[in-house]
């Protein structure tokens, strides 16, 4: 399953974010340090659009306040499906048991 630039940044600031849940704010400085940034108003629906899709996917939960006729995510919190994701974009591995060979 590849994941886009966005999305990768997306799960690792919620990793590395020891809350549960973390407000979508903060994504908002992948844009930051690139030349061509798009204007806010695309960048908001980029970000969106990236955090529908992670949740599509079942690897995030999203929070969100309703009113009549749609909903807006606030936060988003990690499944343990996407713990697993993020851990293996940051490079970590599990730790196997080390096998004794029997005599």
């Amino acid at each position: 399953m590849p994941l886009s630039n966005l999305q990768k940044f997306i799960l690792q600031k919620t990793w590395e974010n020891n809350k549960t849940k973390i407000s979508r704010d903060i994504f908002y400085s992948f844009y930051k340090n690139s030349k061509k940034a798009p204007s806010i108003k695309l960048q908001v629906n980029i970000v969106t659009k990236s955090i529908e899709r992670l949740i599509e996917r079942g690897i995030l939960v999203g929070l969100a306040t309703k009113t009549q006729h749609k909903l807006f995510i606030t936060h988003i919190k990690l499944t343990a499906r996407g713990k697993k994701i993020a851990k293996k974009l940051l490079g970590q591995q599990a730790e196997l048991p080390i096998f004794k060979k029997k005599k």
